[in-house]
């Protein structure tokens, strides 16, 4: 009996038509990087450049609204398009664009039309990169906690602080953050978000070089910087979602950084892994060990469910359907796992997939690489603690009313 999915004809006619878009235009010189710290801004620009091709096409954001530069496309497509980027070991969008991904469906919600208008199409056609600054100095996880201020000052709000985590090498266009707009409000009360554009004087960005990996947005991001800001004047239509409004706005933007879309076409890496483990080298594999046979079938397991998450995620928000604890569900099962799959890894393969020389390491340094983000992916977007808290909330855990999930649309 065959119990694999298969595509319908539309299904099949929408493959086909994104496979011949990357062979039309994907640059033939655009290399892997396994490591985003690693990557040249020559190869840096060349993805960019490929965002901007996926944006003419409303494929960058597929899921966002088409009079905002996406694609509004139906969800069965939006996960054909990220598989076929998985398969060429690229994501939704080629570059790392955490405020983009969590910002825009937050405007979406929370903005007004004229912010939507003024701040989605830019990033839907990957005309600008966006960072997200949240975590401070005193306030990660507890981000009701943050000290940086923006003080109304007639038509502009001044900043003063500082934000640290912050992704990647590069730079940026704009960076969507969260402020104290009224020091001696209540707590939880006191909060906005602001669209900063990154070129106002008072900006500083300073890496952070001894963090490469992790950091705000999730795992893999690259170098991290920490961001001050001194006086720096920002446009009050810049804010978005209302003054001290930032705390209910916040709860759309964690709803999507924990996961409550789903991410799609995640961790390629473990059934690569998979199958270096079936190829055969002097007639023998290291699949045909029994022991690791098992750990094999275990690792696959545990792949899939995570993926099956994201993809149930991602179906429930796009088709409005009642969600709960769904979206911290999914991330700490992929926080959890990820750890669990890069010990099966270690203990299959053994210290060969430590390995990150070029010349031999296995699948380009992949592996090596899935290792160290494994560790660093279990604090950023919120702890695996703060994961079962929400998720407790959310189902009416400790007696209290029941928390319930943020908008998404």
């Amino acid at each position: 009996m065959n119990f694999a999915i298969e595509d319908s004809a539309e299904q099949s006619a929408f493959r086909a038509e994104v496979r011949a878009f990357f062979e039309k235009n994907i640059p033939p010189n655009l290399e892997h990087s396994v490591d985003p710290c690693d990557m040249s801004y020559e190869q840096y620009q060349l993805r960019r450049d490929l965002g901007r091709a996926l944006g003419k096409q409303g494929w960058l954001y597929p899921s966002m609204p088409k009079e905002y530069g996406g694609g509004e496309l139906s969800t069965d497509n939006v996960a054909i398009l990220a598989e076929e980027m998985s398969k060429l070991e690229l994501g939704l969008p080629p570059y790392y664009d955490a405020g983009g991904r969590m910002s825009a469906p937050t405007i979406l919600v929370w903005g007004t039309p004229e912010h939507k208008k003024r701040f989605l199409p830019p990033i839907c056609r990957g005309e600008v990169r966006t960072w997200q600054l949240l975590t401070e100095p005193g306030a990660g996880s507890d981000l009701a906690g943050i000290k940086s201020t923006a003080i109304r000052d007639g038509d502009v709000y001044v900043v003063n602080g500082q934000k640290m985590f912050v992704g990647s090498s590069h730079g940026a266009d704009y960076s969507w953050t969260i402020l104290v707009t009224d020091p001696k409000g209540e707590r939880h009360k006191n909060l906005s978000w602001l669209m900063i554009p990154m070129n106002l004087p008072g900006i500083t960005v300073t890496p952070m070089d001894l963090l490469a990996t992790g950091g705000e947005g999730g795992s893999g991001s690259g170098v991290k910087n920490a961001v001050f800001f001194d006086n720096v004047r920002v446009p009050a239509d810049h804010l978005v979602g209302g003054e001290n409004n930032g705390w209910k706005v916040a709860t759309t933007h964690l709803e999507v950084e924990h996961g409550g879309m789903g991410r799609l076409a995640d961790r390629r890496v473990i059934y690569d892994f998979i199958n270096l483990c079936k190829e055969r080298h002097e007639g023998w594999a290291i699949a045909d060990d029994p022991d690791a046979r098992a750990e094999l079938v275990d690792l696959y397991i545990e792949a899939e469910i995570t993926r099956l998450f994201a993809l149930r995620n991602h179906w429930l928000a796009h088709t409005n359907q009642p969600r709960t604890y769904e979206g911290s569900q999914y991330s700490l099962r992929r926080k959890l796992s990820g750890l669990d799959i890069a010990e099966k890894m270690l203990r299959i393969a053994g210290p060969l997939v430590l390995t990150k020389d070029k010349r031999w390491a296995p699948l380009k340094g992949n592996i090596e690489y899935f290792q160290r983000d494994a560790i660093t992916a279990l604090h950023p977007g919120a702890t695996t603690d703060i994961q079962r808290v929400i998720m407790a909330r959310r189902i009416g855990i400790g007696g209290r009313e029941r928390e319930k999930a943020a908008n998404l649309r």
